[in-house]
């Protein structure tokens, strides 16, 4: 990860914990999805949020039982954190080089898209694995390539712009004329950020002996609406009421095949053989 990422996060900390409709909704479903998959913990078991922010990921772990840590790139976000999460464990760190010895948790969660702004993913993923002990769970959420947002940002790029992505018609067929298998990197304020296939992120796992056990798909059809509109402090009387019904089919079906296919956040629940 890069020091663009850092001044990013460190811009935005103190306004970080202010959720937009979109994140909203992408931190209630996914904070569902944790209760539901990483078991309570006895006492003893630690548990790491990779990416961990001002701490969302991190109390949740903490509410489970768990000795948490999280470990973040940008300082400005570790100082918030600090402020209320008086038991867990916190460390500046980088994703590639992860400052833990190997196997040291038994739960790892890396979520706010943090794998997307890795420069480095597979060597992320790999660490992810290092840290986690054998029979242990990874509960990964990235950026999607294949979501509506890319068809919507299309859209934007023939119509001057209109819908606010920021993209011109030429960029826009730069990257959707890629390998089908293969992902994009955009712009996220000034720092790259990425979105994977299900190809590429199954391969990553792969290769650290990382096992897929289910994957669920945010933000598909509350996609609908264009993510730039879901990007402000308050929607409109109409589109909040049409936006409240999506959610609730979104989350409804957030395990179905068409959701993993056009979301824009990825889920992946993943396991470490035990030996």
């Amino acid at each position: 990860m890069s020091d663009d990422v850092a001044r990013v996060f460190d811009r935005m900390a103190g306004t970080y914990h202010e959720l937009e409709p979109w994140y909203e909704h992408l931190y209630a479903v996914l904070h569902e999805i944790l209760r539901a998959e990483i078991p309570p913990a006895d006492r003893g078991r630690r548990a790491l949020d990779a990416g961990c922010g001002t701490g969302f990921q991190t109390a949740a772990l903490e509410k489970l039982g768990y000795e948490s840590h999280g470990v973040d790139i940008s300082a400005g976000v570790l100082r918030i954190a600090a402020r209320t999460l008086s038991r867990s464990w916190l460390a500046r760190g980088n994703l590639e080089s992860l400052p833990y010895a190997d196997e040291s948790f038994d739960a790892v969660v890396c979520c706010g898209s943090t794998l997307s702004f890795t420069g480095k993913p597979t060597r992320a993923v790999a660490e992810l694995a290092r840290v986690l002990r054998p029979g242990g769970a990874l509960l990964l959420e990235c950026e999607h390539k294949w979501s509506l947002d890319l068809g919507w940002a299309l859209v934007s790029s023939v119509t001057r712009d209109s819908l606010g992505y920021g993209v011109t018609p030429r960029s826009a067929w730069r990257q959707i004329a890629r390998p089908l298998r293969e992902g994009l990197a955009i712009d996220y304020e000034g720092a790259p950020l990425r979105l994977f296939t299900t190809t590429e992120l199954g391969e990553m796992l792969a290769a650290t002996g990382l096992v897929p056990l289910r994957r669920w798909g945010i933000h598909w059809a509350t996609n609908v609406i264009p993510s730039t509109i879901l990007h402000r402090p308050r929607l409109g009387r109409m589109t909040a009421m049409l936006y409240r019904r999506l959610r609730a089919i979104d989350r409804r079906f957030a395990v179905a095949p068409l959701a993993q296919r056009v979301s824009n956040s990825l889920v992946i629940l993943a396991g470490k053989t035990a030996r």
